[in-house]
């Protein structure tokens, strides 16, 4: 087993997964959005580093290419299922997210099934396409959530002591408040768009994957 940089990364990666949903056990919010966030931008980063830097130093290995799909995957779901359960906007994000949940369960089921046919079924550049929304996505939702909780409303709207307050503001204090609160909705909408389209991706992809994959799961004659 080689422990190269690229493995190395991809590791952290790994291990940062896990590690998001730990930050909302021991912080309280916004904290925990900021270091879920800061948490889950590093490790996205490294996805691109760990890659460029293998094929670069001719450091590709086993290990890195079983370890990195896994990171990805235990990174995307662990963090729909954190943003789920504390957004606001839960209710618009929970049928994405299923839809992204049930892909990678049946693709995963799929690979095991197949065995060493697998490895020949190449990662696609939608598929790809389809990790880089996942990703940005989740990097907007996490952001939402930092302005959401700086504010005190969620993207729904205010209550009435929140328009209360704001009316009796000062003027630089209502423009400060104006552009948090543009930066949560537009945070927020741009994170679910893109998960919707994740979303559309991934059952593409997943189709895709299932249709290349029907040769080898007929039966013998």
């Amino acid at each position: 087993m080689s422990m190269t940089i690229p493995n190395i990364l991809t590791i952290l990666r790994l291990l940062a997964a896990p590690a998001i949903a730990v930050m909302f056990l021991y912080f309280h919010r916004p904290w925990a959005d900021w270091f879920a966030l800061i948490l889950f931008v590093g490790a996205a980063i490294t996805d691109w580093f760990d890659g460029y830097l293998a094929r670069s130093w001719a450091q590709e290995s086993k290990l890195g290419a079983m370890l990195d799909p896994i990171a990805d995957k235990a990174m995307v779901l662990i963090a729909l299922m954190v943003i789920v359960g504390y957004s606001s906007m839960s209710p618009w994000l929970v049928l994405p997210a299923t839809f992204i949940v049930f892909r990678e369960v049946f693709v995963s089921g799929l690979r095991e099934y197949l065995g060493d046919v697998a490895g020949t079924l190449k990662v696609t550049k939608l598929a790809k396409w389809k990790t880089t929304a996942q990703m940005v996505a989740i990097a907007c939702l996490f952001a939402q959530g930092v302005f959401e909780h700086y504010l005190g409303m969620s993207v729904f709207g205010m209550d009435e002591a929140m328009v209360a307050e704001i009316l009796a503001g000062r003027e630089e204090d209502l423009l400060g408040l104006w552009w948090k609160y543009e930066g949560m909705i537009w945070a927020g909408r741009l994170g679910l768009w893109l998960l919707w389209l994740a979303a559309a991706l991934t059952l593409i992809t997943g189709y895709d994957y299932f249709r290349k994959s029907v040769p080898y799961l007929k039966e013998d004659a």
